[in-house]
């Protein structure tokens, strides 16, 4: 009888362990997730922005900076965005020039968020927290 307790305790304890095992996992993976799908571009890793602007922004697509009247340049001016790309860390200076070029040009904000690792998803998720309308590209340079 004893036996056969003990190895229903372990079970329990065994079942406990992979539940909060599995629901922190669950959790964590949360954090890096974003809440749609984004249009994304996977690039090659460790190049500068312009390298990245350059492979986004072609001639047929919007026209590369694009300097503004009070000459502050535009790192991709399209038909329907004023797109500013930034790596992911620095989401909010990103957010700040999108918005301003977007009020300068009339066209929607937009920026190109360069993730380097699977960590910079949390970036991506402070962008949605703010719900302004941003139109929101990932370049993956992982």
């Amino acid at each position: 009888m004893a036996r056969r307790k003990k190895s229903n305790n372990t079970i329990i304890r065994f079942l406990i362990i992979f539940f909060l095992m599995a629901s922190g996992i669950y959790y964590l993976g949360l954090n890096y997730v974003p809440q749609k799908w984004y249009e994304t571009q996977t690039m090659m890793p460790n190049q500068v922005e312009s390298y990245y602007v350059n492979q986004w922004c072609t001639s047929d697509f919007g026209r590369k900076e694009a300097v503004l009247w009070d000459l502050t340049r535009v790192d991709c001016l399209a038909k329907d965005y004023a797109i500013e790309f930034d790596f992911a860390k620095k989401w909010a200076e990103s957010i700040g020039q999108s918005l301003y070029y977007s009020k300068m040009t009339g066209k929607k904000p937009a920026v190109a968020l360069i993730l380097t690792s699977l960590a910079d998803y949390r970036y991506v998720k402070r962008v949605e927290r703010l719900d302004k309308g941003i139109k929101i590209f990932l370049i993956k340079a992982y």
